[in-house]
């Protein structure tokens, strides 16, 4: 991907709150990334007001769904970091095993 340089105007604060945490040559990465998540959130805001032009409101059937979808994938997600700690402290050497 071509770059190209520009001068945009921050706050000094923050700015300088960034840069001691990313140290200066990865400040321009950093603007980076949040920009382009800037721009996904945008597009999935202009997805949303799509669909809902398409579709109209979602039903109370459909939230529920959505929901139970998502408390099943909060599951998911906690139980593979369960199975991931419990993994790492079984390859720990004896007397080092993380306390749980």
């Amino acid at each position: 991907m071509a770059t190209k340089k520009y001068t945009v105007t921050l706050p000094e604060e923050l700015a300088e709150e960034i840069r001691s945490e990313v140290g200066s040559g990865n400040f321009s990465a950093y603007v980076t990334h949040a920009i382009e998540r800037q721009r996904e959130q945008d597009r999935l805001g202009e997805l949303v007001v799509w669909m809902l032009e398409e579709g109209g409101p979602l039903t109370e059937a459909e939230k529920a769904a959505a929901e139970a979808e998502r408390r099943e994938n909060e599951r998911w997600f906690a139980e593979r970091a369960a199975t991931e700690v419990q993994d790492q402290s079984a390859t720990e050497p004896p007397g080092r095993q993380a306390a749980g």
